[in-house]
């Protein structure tokens, strides 16, 4: 059987592509939570399997087995609500999958898990503002000033008596939860979302993506992706059952189609993180921050040195990067310039997507704060970024004047180089970016993506030249 699958660089391209248009969106299942330590519905539902003589590993349909407990105790939720609160109470683990997901550029999160993970990793390690939408009254309000939106489909852990677990409440999802299949629908159908932990027996899900598969015909649907991990011969005791799970499998993985979901096979859950990391990595390529300060300009002419500044920042703006510059003393006024010059041009003024400043703080606190302070604030800085270009880099001695190497510069080249930034140092333009360039260049097996590119930036004072190797370099670092 020949199967139709997503190959992992093909997704993580158009991912990268929908997370540029704002249009990409995550739909989280329990396979997300478990990493942090959370049961999945076989787990949550084994116990209580057990209390009505059932064995849950015997048992393909959960929401029955739930619905047969729920009638075995009267028709009374409270067992059950119990359950749910005892298990999604837990003490959650790490979950890099989830740093990372919450780390990018998405806004929308659906998932029908109970727990808060989402939410809580948006506001503690994001640092998100995340709008929850817990019941129908939570879609008709909106958070002020949100980052995020999660939509708990499913519920909560803190309304557990009307968590979505049984037949019944399947059944009459559409009657009670219509806004939320009204709202999922319209991001469906304008989003390109990743399934992330998710097996796809969820009926209520499957009854969604067949009502859009009607309204938009077959040929009309959405791109989505999913993660799903090849089965392994060596998991099973005999030839038959690997075989028959192997081809069901693959029977789920055509099936998908119809919905517009498309396989990306894995071998190991490992590739995954792997995959979420180059796209983070990639993401952050089109965030170049502009790194330097610059008393006097050296071989360049003052009116040159001005104009290479500005056309730099200008140029790749044009190109669609994001920059990023700390406002450095006779830097930052000509690169936050020409980046300004394009966006009201030819970007509708949208400075937010294409500028940010991060000008340093006046400090009044002794040396060590100081220089506490101001490591922590260019670490900050660069983490956002993928690529770093050093230009110039000196300043004047507070004490006798002198012009020497400016120390910030380097420390944003430590900086950058200990957290594996693509490092670009126009040896050209002298102080401390020529520093920076002869360590590299005596260094340059561990910047392989530079070295065809050295003797240019060592050498090159014209700013079209500079601007055009530099867009070579990241579109290499991209792939493309």
């Amino acid at each position: 059987m020949i199967i139709n699958t997503t190959n992992i660089r093909v997704f993580e391209r158009e991912y990268l592509k929908a997370m540029k248009e704002d249009s990409a969106a995550i739909f989280a299942g329990a396979g997300l939570s478990r990493a942090s330590g959370f049961v999945n519905w076989k787990e949550l539902l084994r116990e209580l399997a057990s209390d009505i003589n059932l064995e849950v590993d015997k048992e393909d349909d959960l929401v029955s087995l739930a619905q047969y407990y729920y009638n075995s105790q009267g028709e009374n939720r409270s067992s059950i609500s119990d359950k749910i609160v005892e298990e999604f109470s837990k003490d959650a683990k790490q979950n890099e999958n989830l740093e990372i997901l919450t780390m990018l550029p998405i806004e929308k999160y659906w998932t029908t898990n109970y727990d808060s993970l989402i939410e809580d990793t948006l506001k503690s390690y994001a640092n998100k503002k995340p709008d929850v939408k817990r019941t129908e009254k939570d879609l008709a309000r909106t958070l002020p000033k949100r980052d995020a939106i999660v939509y708990k489909m499913h519920g909560d852990i803190t309304l557990p008596h009307e968590a979505v677990i049984i037949k019944d409440d399947y059944e009459t999802y559409n009657e009670n939860r219509q806004l939320f299949t009204t709202s999922l629908q319209g991001d469906l159908v304008s989003k390109t979302f990743l399934f992330i932990g998710f097996s796809f027996e969820d009926p209520n899900l499957i009854f969604i993506l067949s009502r859009i598969r009607i309204l938009l015909g077959k040929d009309n649907n959405r791109k989505h992706y999913c993660f799903i991990k090849v089965l392994n011969r060596d998991d099973y005791e005999s030839d038959g059952d690997y075989i028959y799970d192997k081809t069901k499998q693959e029977l789920r993985i055509e099936d998908l189609k119809r919905y517009g979901i498309y396989a990306v096979l894995i071998n190991d859950y490992s590739e995954i993180t792997e995959s979420l990391k180059r796209i983070q990595f990639k993401h952050k390529l089109n965030n170049i921050m502009i790194s330097g300060s610059a008393e006097v300009y050296g071989a360049f002419e003052k009116d040159s040195a001005e104009e290479f500044m500005f056309s730099l920042s200008n140029k790749l703006v044009k190109r669609d990067y994001k920059i990023v510059t700390g406002y450095g003393l006779g830097v930052g006024t000509y690169i936050v310039s020409g980046a300004l010059e394009e966006i009201y041009s030819n970007k509708f003024g949208r400075i937010e997507l294409y500028l940010t400043t991060r000008p340093f703080p006046f400090i009044h606190k002794g040396e060590v704060d100081r220089k506490l302070i101001g490591r922590n604030y260019r670490n900050t800085i660069i983490d956002e970024c993928g690529v770093v270009i050093f230009i110039f880099g000196n300043k004047r001695h507070e004490d006798s004047g002198e012009i020497i190497i400016a120390d910030g510069v380097l420390q944003e080249f430590e900086i950058a180089k200990k957290k594996g930034k693509v490092i670009i140092p126009v040896g050209s333009t002298g102080f401390a970016a020529e520093l920076i360039w002869n360590e590299v260049n005596v260094n340059l097996v561990n910047y392989d993506y530079l070295k065809d590119s050295m003797n240019l930036l060592k050498s090159e004072i014209k700013s079209e030249k500079v601007i055009i190797e530099i867009s070579k370099i990241v579109s290499r670092m991209k792939g493309v």
